[in-house]
């Protein structure tokens, strides 16, 4: 049975996940003070104006949006922004979050390659202090009529709407879930004019790690009166007195030998590759309802996976190296793909990444599925990297999608580092936090929003429309037994309120 005060934890974090969309329950303030804790690790996920993607991407636009800074794609309409760090206060609620990567919508490409319409946003960070919440975000933006470039930092561009919601008291992780969101003046600035302040924004799902500070070790280093009977020490209580006899210095341990590199030995290796953003769009969306599952040591990177613990030899600029883990696609309409014991060669500027296969269809081992680039390896400080090469599907990667997609087809690029000496250390991979049910992505309109004809440019804008994505209440079958569990708490509270009345 939980105790009070882990109950109070308990109760605090679940509800912060869902009275963002009921807005109902009012929780109570743990009465202990508890110090500032750290934010560390946790993604935002959130898709800006939906209707706004598909303007850009629709036939008036004509446009597109790529990620940055390792950020990644979610659900419909969603984009995933990752490692959170900032602070946390469970006495007042006070909570910042910032989040890194970003996107950028380009479109209106006229025939000299100008683009017209050209926005980025990236590095969000939440700030909630006193029961108001804020979304600030670094924002270029180029305005339609006149085609100047604006460049804001941390501009507050959404308010968000905290209400039903008490921040203190929370564990971790810090979860909030459909926080609506509407634009500032000043985000309106920054957002070139393109919609007005006041504006309904996407609603923002975030999940942030806490980190609780640790308690003073007690231990015979904490100072204590002394025994009855027992005087202490002049080096226990610092008074004048006998000194203490000198002990033999005592020489600092040697570190164990390094062992001598091998030629040609991998001491450690990944690779991360995404597969390709739209078959993830697809099987998180609304067609495949799927997901994704990892297994065997393999990593989730939000738009990328990450395969461990390399194994192999790399000579004279040829890699040969086998990675541990294993991810599965499943989904409706019988998607069931996975891909198992990646290995990777290289030999001159062309590299090869393999998997055994697994589907209804086909059943293979180490199958060729892309070839990359490898003309920008590096080598430095006894790592060799190769960053985001350029990758193509082969005939047999083909047939392991089941034809969905043709040979040659541009597949996500090919990243990976392999140390060649024990003290090299690999590239960080994004921290997307503590594993939560999947943000539930807001319903997608076939209908684009209806623009208005600008008069100079004689090009349409994205204007604003009355349409505005559904809000799910719930979250997932688990996230709903969190949710009952910290509502049968407060019922049964109120009930013994009511009795003492």
């Amino acid at each position: 049975m939980l105790s009070g005060r882990v109950a109070r934890t308990a109760v605090a974090t679940v509800c912060a996940t869902f009275t963002a969309c009921a807005g109902v329950v009012a929780l109570p303030a743990s009465t202990a003070h508890a110090a500032e804790r750290t934010v560390q690790g946790g993604r935002l996920d959130w898709g800006v104006k939906s209707s706004f993607q598909r303007y850009v991407t629709g036939p008036i636009a004509k446009g597109n949006f790529t990620l940055q800074g390792g950020a990644a794609t979610v659900g419909g309409s969603q984009f995933r922004f990752h490692s959170a760090s900032g602070s946390y206060d469970p006495d007042t609620g006070a909570f910042r979050a910032g989040f890194t990567g970003g996107v950028r919508f380009t479109g209106h490409q006229k025939p000299n390659g100008e683009l017209q319409l050209d926005l980025s946003i990236s590095r969000p960070t939440v700030r909630i202090t006193g029961g108001s919440g804020t979304l600030h975000v670094d924002m270029v933006s180029k305005e339609l009529k006149t085609g100047k470039v604006t460049r804001s930092t941390q501009v507050p561009m959404a308010s968000l709407n905290l209400s039903g919601i008490d921040m203190r008291g929370g564990g971790s992780p810090i979860a909030l879930t459909n926080v609506p969101a509407t634009l500032t003046a000043q985000g309106a600035k920054a957002f070139a004019g393109y919609y007005t302040a006041g504006t309904a924004l996407d609603p923002v799902n975030l999940s942030a790690d806490v980190t609780v500070p640790k308690a003073p070790a007690e231990g015979p280093s904490a100072r204590q009166p002394a025994e009855p009977g027992r005087t202490a020490a002049p080096e226990e209580s610092g008074a004048p007195g006998k000194k203490p006899e000198e002990k033999p210095e005592e020489k600092p341990a040697e570190k164990p030998g390094k062992k001598p590199a091998k030629a040609g030995r991998i001491e450690d290796a990944a690779v991360d590759w995404g597969v390709r953003r739209t078959f993830r769009e697809y099987v998180t969306g609304s067609i495949a309802g799927g997901k994704w599952t990892l297994a065997g040591g393999a990593q989730d990177g939000g738009a990328l996976f990450r395969f461990t613990k390399g194994t192999g030899t790399y000579q004279k600029e040829a890699l040969d190296a086998a990675f541990t883990g294993s991810v599965r696609f499943t989904g409706k309409h019988g998607l069931d793909l996975t891909l198992d014991k990646l290995a990777v060669t290289t030999a001159g500027d062309r590299g090869t990444l393999y998997a055994d296969v697994r589907s209804p269809e086909l059943r293979d081992t180490k199958v060729p599925l892309v070839t990359f680039d490898t003309s920008d390896l590096k080598t430095a400080d006894g790592l060799v990297t190769v960053t985001e090469a350029p990758a193509r599907l082969t005939e047999r990667g083909a047939k392991a999608f089941n034809g969905m997609y043709k040979a040659g087809t541009a597949m996500d690029p090919v990243s990976f580092a392999v140390a060649l000496d024990e003290d090299a250390r690999l590239p960080a991979l994004p921290d997307l936090g503590s594993d939560l049910p999947e943000s539930p992505a807001p319903e997608r309109s076939t209908a684009e929003a209806a623009p208005s004809q600008d008069a100079t440019e004689k090009t349409a804008s994205p204007a604003d429309s009355s349409e505005f994505p559904v809000v799910p209440v719930a979250a997932g079958a688990g996230a709903l037994l969190l949710a009952a569990a910290a509502f049968g708490v407060l019922r049964a509270r109120r009930r013994k309120a009511a009795g003492e009345g």
